[in-house]
């Protein structure tokens, strides 16, 4: 086939290009359709997207050597972007985005650097500093909202996820990069060379002079260029939060060192309770049970993650709150010294929410049916958060309830379970159960393009071990560990930090358009399990003595409900 004329066939649905819209390369008239993927399709990128981060194939945003008429026809929103192999330079990769209705394309130098004069590494950079993977660097410019390039003044907010395997777009786009005479331009410019081009630099004392003779033009462009090396911390600071404080001679910008919980149950008004009420109201209780009656578990997974969300401050986070964090996320605050109450108030919320859902199956005084039914539902409302929502944390409190003792002995209710709702049973014991304690045992992760809310109870526990509910709680309790799974979870804190601004993007996404119900909202807010759980007295007693006093009554509630067979 003549390559003027040459059709390529692309089958890729979500690509954010509208229904028979074509995209057509000038002068050589290519084009390219976009259509819906196979079901074999689909399962091969499942196969990608589980593989190893280590592994570039397992970031979704990653989409290989798809032309760069093609990357400009999925960037559509403000903020969107993708990273693709670079077509002029081999070895390099271009970030494509759109910014204030432009698209724009960004070459990513990688340069090889001799380290300790005996071993060497890559980097990957765009303008400066530079990073020892792609994901580091789509992590930092991504959480950190930091510029691109100071000229472009371009921001990456949300990753464009391919929705077709590297292995299949390969294939198919292979014959159409290697053909040259398609994409020169009548001055003598290859296509690629629509990559924004770094601003030249003159006399500059501090410049980095990154050239690797493979990525050379052979038609006289190239992309490596003088340009500024990275700078300083407090220059960054400087040109990001204007003026710094000066004390002692030192310049920095103080965070704001909480030390008072967020949660204040005292001061709580709800339509749900009155101004003070005592533990386990039993009119406070049958409202509640009422309004999780008649809540599917979608919505359910929807509330709880937007109340996770909002504790954390992972979304709807201000400036202001920003700045007296000192950083732009709760998923970094919670790994620095400052951060603690944050801390202390997710194993709050998280001992507070597994409480209240045991709570639910625990007064439930029907028959043992009702409660089989109950059961199905919390396991319903446990594979919505892991799966459609991504927030482990929610996740991890469902199963912490259904994995206490005093639920988990209802023999007889779980009996009734596996004969009535044998999908929910199998669906706990086979899938949820084991993939719970793979995360525990750091073998295991929700994959990062659905991940809301990502599994930090470990990391909780370890670094506020003594609050975090008395000895014996920590989740890897459960299983034989090592020193190793304690260092995984203890270097996850980095992950967590780096990724603040994905995990954002992606609750953004997932509860774009929901409108939450005030009431049901409540149920699923700390202060106001706090309240029903202790009282309005009771809620404001230490920690250690609420949680005590309340193991001992559910301990109660499980003998009354399946008394324990005497042993003579």
């Amino acid at each position: 086939h003549s390559p003027m004329g040459q059709t390529i066939l692309l089958m890729q649905e979500g690509w954010a290009v509208p229904e028979r819209r074509k995209t057509t390369c000038q002068p050589c008239n290519k084009k390219f359709w976009l259509e819906p993927p196979s079901e074999k399709l689909r399962k091969q990128l499942e196969e990608e997207l589980k593989l190893s981060g280590t592994n570039l194939k397992s970031h979704a945003w990653y989409h290989g050597c798809i032309p760069w008429e093609v990357s400009q026809s999925l960037v559509v929103n403000h903020g969107d972007f993708l990273i693709r192999d670079s077509q002029s330079s081999q070895g390099d990769f271009v970030l494509t985005s759109r910014w204030e209705q432009k698209t724009l394309h960004f070459l990513i130098k990688k340069t090889v650097v001799l380290s300790s004069g005996t071993y060497t590494r890559v980097q990957y950079c765009l303008e400066g500093e530079a990073f020892d993977s792609l994901p580091a660097l789509v992590h930092f410019y991504v959480g950190s909202q930091a510029v691109l390039t100071r000229w472009s003044g371009a921001q990456i907010h949300r990753p464009v996820n391919r929705t077709l395997p590297l292995s299949y777009l390969e294939t198919t786009f292979c014959t159409a990069i290697n053909l040259k005479s398609c994409h020169q331009r009548s001055d003598g410019m290859s296509g690629e060379e629509r990559v924004c081009p770094r601003r030249q630099q003159h006399k500059r004392p501090n410049v980095h002079l990154n050239q690797d003779p493979s990525t050379s033009e052979t038609d006289g462009s190239s992309y490596t260029e003088l340009y500024p090396g990275p700078q300083s911390y407090v220059d960054r600071l400087q040109a990001e939060d204007g003026p710094l404080k000066v004390e002692d001679g030192n310049m920095y910008l103080p965070p704001v060192v909480e030390s008072v919980s967020s949660f204040k149950p005292s001061r709580y008004q709800s339509s749900l309770m009155p101004k003070e009420n005592k533990p386990l109201e039993v009119g406070i209780l049958r409202r509640v049970k009422e309004l999780l009656a008649e809540l599917d578990p979608r919505s359910a997974a929807k509330h709880i993650t937007k109340a996770d969300c909002m504790v954390a401050r992972i979304r709807d986070v201000t400036p202001e709150v920003q700045k007296r964090m000192g950083v732009s996320s709760g998923m970094e605050l919670l790994t620095l010294p400052h951060g603690q109450q944050l801390r202390l108030d997710l194993l709050e919320r998280f001992q507070t929410m597994a409480t209240m859902f045991a709570v639910d199956v625990l007064g439930c005084t029907g028959t043992n049916e009702e409660r089989a039914g109950l059961l199905h539902k919390i396991i319903q409302i446990a594979a919505e958060l892991k799966s459609t929502m991504g927030n482990m944390f929610g996740f991890a409190a469902v199963m912490r309830a259904l994995e206490l003792p005093q639920v988990a002995r209802l023999e007889q209710t779980w009996m009734t379970l596996r004969q009535r709702h044998t999908e929910g049973a199998i669906l706990y014991e086979k899938t949820l159960r084991p993939f719970m304690k793979s995360l525990n045992e750091g073998r295991e992760s929700c994959p990062l393009s659905n991940t809301t809310f990502p599994h930090v109870l470990p990391l909780l526990s370890l670094l506020e071990k003594s609050m975090a509910g008395g000895e014996g709680t920590e989740p890897w309790d459960m299983v034989e560990v090592g020193v190793d799974v304690v260092m995984f979870h203890l270097g996850a804190a980095r992950t967590f930090a780096q990724l603040g601004g994905i995990y954002r993007s992606n609750a953004e996404n997932k509860l774009q358009g929901f409108q939450e119900q005030a009431e049901v909202l409540e149920l699923f807010l700390t202060d106001f399990q706090m309240r029903l759980l202790w009282g309005s007295r009771g809620a404001e007693e230490k920690q250690a003595l609420r949680y005590a006093k309340f193991d001992q009554v559910l301990t109660a509630l499980s003998n009354k409900l399946e008394p324990p067979v005497r042993t003579h």
